[in-house]
């Protein structure tokens, strides 16, 4: 029999070997022979800033960083200190009652502020509910999307000035969105040069085992739909690994579409800063999508329903929390010279004050009025439900009228 340690013989058993449908169930084992990455990726991953801090040239990805000098890189800095920080206060906000749910970034800040970085204005990203850095770098406040987990709004940012489409609850439904959106991107002749407009679209690991995934990457492969699936790899699909979800790296499944896949370390906020410029500008010049895995890691729960320590080790965060997103960056300026202690303390500052006044706002948050269900029900103003909402008001006039 021969040897089925490469992934590549799982599909592709010899002549003379087991049938094919047992041949091509691979052991637990094999499974994660093909998927050995978790150290930091595989020898496929493509990296520019290491967990030490040191910089890794790339003469594909350095020409889409080459502007991104101390100044630039000490703002990526300061986005993922933010965004970490708000990302805690909501966190505890959630445990001490002001929040219904809270899904936690902890440890996918670069995969987050990299990619978000990279889009232009007049792109648009789909996000699913994971994605708080994400609308941040598109200058959607933190407020507005504390309101969905406050439970006092759905989400009003206005999408299109910003470029940011409201959260998707349901697990991979965004990516048949995006597609659609590029699809429509495409045939308004909106791509083709390096003015062209693109998508991108965010999921899980979890999602790719979703029907809606795999038929956003059909419609998209087949249109040449100008859209980026950004899957951020964080190995747990709340409490399932990646090794019980595929016999390939995610990124490879792109080969089966017709489009290109690449994995990126995406703890390495220039990494993914470099491979999203360059996955968006193929797509902006029409050829196509492509699949962008962000190996990285999440550092806390699924979301605060969620209890981590019930399906991993202690063991696997700790070695997770040497490579740090936020940390590398802060080593490679100091060792550079790019920045000095008193940074890194104004950085700290600035974060504390916007986790204080988010505190306040959630704190002192109104609730909506009960009539507001009525609201952005219809696209188009509606007699019928003009009149339900006469009624409720009605209804609730009662109330005050001590009639109930």
């Amino acid at each position: 029999m021969s040897d089925m340690s490469s992934a590549e013989q799982w599909t592709h058993p010899e002549e003379g070997d087991l049938p094919p449908a047992t041949a091509a169930k691979p052991t637990k084992d094999q499974v994660i022979a093909g998927l050995r990455a978790t150290s930091e990726g595989g020898a496929d991953l493509t990296q520019l800033l290491t967990p030490e801090g040191e910089r890794v040239p790339s003469q594909i990805f350095d020409p889409y960083v080459a502007d991104i000098d101390f100044e630039a890189l000490r703002g990526l800095y300061k986005d993922m200190v933010i965004v970490r920080r708000a990302d805690r206060e909501a966190n505890a906000m959630q445990r001490q009652g002001q929040l219904g749910i809270w899904v936690p970034l902890l440890g996918q800040e670069a995969a987050q502020i990299g990619s978000g970085r990279a889009l232009r204005p007049n792109d648009m990203a789909f996000p699913s509910y994971r994605e708080h850095g994400v609308g941040y770098a598109r200058g959607v406040s933190f407020k507005e999307m504390l309101g969905l987990f406050r439970c006092t709004s759905m989400g009003e940012w206005d999408y299109q000035a910003h470029g940011f489409h409201p959260y998707t609850i349901v697990i991979g439904n965004q990516v048949l969105n995006a597609t659609g959106y590029a699809m429509g991107q495409k045939f308004d002749g909106k791509v083709g040069d390096d003015d062209g407009e693109a998508t991108i679209v965010y999921f899980g690991d979890g999602a790719t085992s979703q029907g809606d995934v795999h038929e956003g990457f059909v419609w998209a492969a087949v249109y040449d739909a100008p859209v980026v699936f950004f899957c951020q790899n964080n190995q747990w699909a709340i409490s399932e690994p990646t090794e019980r979800q595929s016999r390939l790296p995610l990124y490879q499944r792109a080969r089966g579409y017709g489009f290109p896949g690449i994995r990126v370390d995406g703890n390495d906020v220039l990494g993914c800063l470099a491979v999203t410029r360059w996955a968006l500008e193929a797509c902006r010049h029409g050829n196509g999508p492509v699949l962008i895995e962000a190996f990285t890691y999440r550092m806390d729960a699924h979301t605060t329903t969620d209890d981590p320590t019930r399906y991993r080790l202690s063991d696997e965060v700790e070695t997770w929390k040497l490579k740090d997103p936020i940390e590398r960056v802060r080593v490679y300026l100091t060792r550079n010279g790019g920045a000095d202690a008193s940074f890194f303390e104004q950085v700290e500052a600035e974060a504390d004050e916007f986790a204080a006044d988010l505190r306040e706002f959630v704190f002192t948050m109104e609730d909506p009025p009960p009539e507001r269900i009525f609201d952005n029900v219809y696209a188009e103003p509606s007699a019928a439900l003009d009149k339900q909402r006469e009624e409720f008001l009605a209804y609730l006039g009662g109330f005050e009228g001590g009639v109930h």
